[in-house]
């Protein structure tokens, strides 16, 4: 009998080894992870290939930022805004040619040519030479002079997180309060794309098992 348990709990304690994420020195953590897989239920167009990537991706975001991520709830909403955003994961970049921000001193975008040049990028659409120049700051890069780094999605990803976390923090507590209206408002200034965000939503809590 004694066996049988302790066979049990090493096996138990190998599926949560499995599931863990590691820190960049390689030492366990307890930051929330997803699986391609589960990335896939979430996204179902994105190939195979592509989710397990993108999956890795994200883990190194949630390592990252793991003291503000310390919910599953709060990571199905930041993934439901991101997915709407970027259209499932497909669009690092606006499709607009960005000179409708040309002048915004409230995107900080003073100088000619900022608004073609920070137009919205990554997948939650970092917008404005004020926003790049705070986000590159924290994230360690360069993004005032190379602001298309925000286009490759491990960059990307860590934009979103940084917009979520550390530039409108409120975010994450609504996200505790499963309140997706007031998420979205906080992301898209009105609630633009209500009804694909609820059904990325429900898509990720089956995901993550909420």
């Amino acid at each position: 009998m004694r066996t049988v348990i302790l066979t049990i709990c090493l096996i138990a304690l190998v599926a949560c080894l499995d599931n863990r994420v590691d820190d960049v020195n390689g030492n366990p953590s307890s930051a929330i992870s997803i699986t391609g897989d589960q990335l896939c239920l979430i996204v179902p167009k994105l190939k195979k290939a592509k989710c397990d990537l993108y999956a890795g991706y994200l883990n190194k975001t949630f390592q990252k930022f793991s003291s503000s991520f310390t919910s599953k709830l709060q990571v199905a909403h930041f993934l439901a805004q991101m997915c709407h955003e970027s259209g499932g994961l497909q669009w690092f970049k606006e499709f607009a040619s960005g000179k409708a921000y040309e002048g915004r001193k409230d995107l900080g975008n003073t100088h000619p040519g900022d608004g073609v040049k920070y137009k919205g990028r990554g997948p939650i659409q970092i917008t404005g030479r004020y926003t790049y120049e705070k986000c590159g700051k924290y994230l360690g890069l360069d993004l005032v002079n190379n602001p298309t780094l925000l286009e490759q999605p491990e960059n990307g990803f860590k934009s979103a997180a940084w917009f979520w976390c550390v530039f409108k923090p409120k975010l994450n507590s609504y996200a505790a309060k499963d309140d997706i209206k007031m998420c979205t408002k906080l992301v898209n200034g009105g609630y633009n794309g209500l009804t694909s965000r609820k059904e990325y939503l429900k898509k990720a809590k089956v995901a993550l098992k909420i």
